[in-house]
């Protein structure tokens, strides 16, 4: 896997099929990044469980959260990591200790670690590092032009007005 370019269908095919995020390094900040994502991801339709040792026990976004992954009491599709990128290697360890395993693990921007991924990938497990899910799915839904951003996407497609003044474009995900 060539972990400096990924193909769109690649990223479009991981935001289609995953139900379930484990957000580990949640912060309970708004102002934060992690915060932000998961309202965002969570606003999406995707089910985003909060990983933070520090908060552990309460409720972040209407979502109990977890010391680590290990305390999660259902499978999950997805481990994003929030955290650095020496930090990514044994989070990438605990998530492959899980059973059953994640469909994928995603490093957030900045966050690289080809060891843990060449150990990801050796179990069949999808990874994609230094990106962010959010600015991935704004990106290929086409919603990310809609604020002058060349999302590197083209289309003919003229974006469809859905309610009351809204415009929604989604990648057509089951939920």
């Amino acid at each position: 896997m060539d972990h400096d370019n990924y193909s769109n269908d690649y990223i479009r095919g991981i935001l289609q099929t995953v139900k379930t995020i484990a957000l580990v390094g949640a912060s309970q900040n708004p102002a934060r990044p992690s915060w932000i994502v998961m309202k965002y991801l969570a606003d999406k339709g995707y089910d985003v469980i909060p990983i933070n040792p520090g908060l552990a026990g309460k409720e972040l976004l209407g979502k109990t959260v977890y010391a680590r992954l290990a305390d999660i009491p259902h499978p999950v599709d997805m481990v994003e990591i929030f955290r650095n990128s020496e930090a990514a290697g044994p989070i990438t360890d605990e998530a492959l200790s899980l059973d059953p395993l994640p469909k994928v693990i995603w490093m957030q921007l900045s966050v690289r670690n080809d060891e843990a991924a060449k150990r990801a990938e050796n179990k069949g497990v999808q990874v994609v590092m230094n990106r962010c899910p959010k600015i991935e799915f704004g990106r290929i839904s086409g919603e990310i032009s809609w604020q002058g951003i060349n999302s590197r996407m083209l289309s003919s497609k003229k974006p469809v007005l859905a309610g009351k003044g809204f415009q929604k474009l989604s990648l057509n995900r089951p939920r």
